[in-house]
């Protein structure tokens, strides 16, 4: 097979009611050179049948990997794939049809891009709408990510791309070991921040992170995500995700207690500051929520550390 441009990986779980669309979105690309491949992270709906439907395309291609896990899922897309760029997709996500022109030409340009991503914007299911409490910032955790109509060069990790709208160099990839399994979704477990580790070791390194407002994806929105329940649970595990990243990249301490509490302090002052604006002030107390599971983890770590030690 000829060495091709880039590798586009869907990696999906039990989601068969929307994976299709995005495998045709990709299928659809006026792209050249390029192949598709989809990691079934061990569903069992069916999505292998939907990928078998497809299978015509000598361009698309089906993995299985049986340990659930999105990082694992995205080791094993990389690993199959043929290609030095490496594009993920999510299986809930639609890609306009330049989206892969547009990342090709980003790395052809730059030679230390190692991530890049682009604009994502939500679509709204079952005549459901975006509800009055619900703030830009917390549409962030729905997938909405625009940085503004010019490519932008990431200086801080707090910016990083969406993972669902989301490319990698391969030399970069292979050079940090890959996604850290340890961050990331794994089945209802809602970990993240695995996107935001890899922008911090990036910039640790010398290479770039961009913005590519060009290369846009549409996201759906579950109805069942728009309650307020799901984002406070959202809330939580980011927390908890940030605590694991803060261990994984050696800074977990007692300093975390400082930086929790004051973030916690602040994120209660502001929902009662906000008190009369519910988006805001929703999205303050979620954001507070998230700071007490971080500390509750911050607790547990220290403990088992100081268990280890005696």
């Amino acid at each position: 097979m000829p060495d091709l441009r880039v590798s586009a990986i869907i990696c999906t779980h039990n989601r068969d009611h929307y994976l299709g669309a995005a495998i045709d979105s990709l299928l659809s690309q006026t792209f050249a050179d390029f192949e598709v491949v989809v990691v079934d992270n061990a569903s069992s709906d069916r999505t292998r049948q939907v990928v078998e439907a497809r299978l015509s395309d000598s361009r698309l291609g089906y993995v299985y990997e049986s340990v659930t896990g999105l990082s694992i899922a995205r080791n094993t897309g990389a690993n199959a794939a043929k290609s030095g760029i490496i594009a993920y997709l999510d299986d809930d996500a639609i890609a306009s049809p330049d989206w892969l022109q547009t990342l090709w030409n980003a790395y052809q340009a730059n030679e230390k891009l190692a991530i890049a991503g682009g604009k994502v914007t939500l679509i709204w299911e079952d005549e459901t709408t975006a509800p009055s409490w619900l703030s830009e910032g917390l549409a962030g955790n729905l997938g909405a990510y625009d940085l503004g109509k010019s490519v932008l060069y990431i200086d801080r990790p707090g910016l990083t791309p969406r993972g669902l709208n989301y490319s990698v160099r391969r030399t970069f990839l292979e050079q940090i070991g890959g996604f850290d399994p340890n961050l990331g979704r794994v089945g209802k477990n809602l970990l993240s921040n695995e996107e935001l580790h890899m922008t911090n070791l990036a910039l640790q390194t010398g290479w770039q992170v961009a913005y590519l407002p060009d290369a846009l994806v549409a996201h759906h929105v579950s109805p069942d995500r728009v309650r307020r329940g799901w984002f406070l649970s959202r809330g939580w595990w980011q927390g908890i995700s940030e605590c694991y990243r803060e261990q994984i990249a050696g800074e977990a301490g007692f300093g975390q207690f400082q930086r929790g509490g004051e973030r916690l302090l602040r994120g209660l002052y502001k929902s009662v500051k906000f008190a009369a604006d519910p988006a805001q002030c929703f999205e303050n107390l979620v954001y507070s929520y998230g700071q007490i599971a971080y500390l509750s983890k911050v607790t547990q770590g220290l403990i088992s550390s100081a268990a280890l030690t005696r």
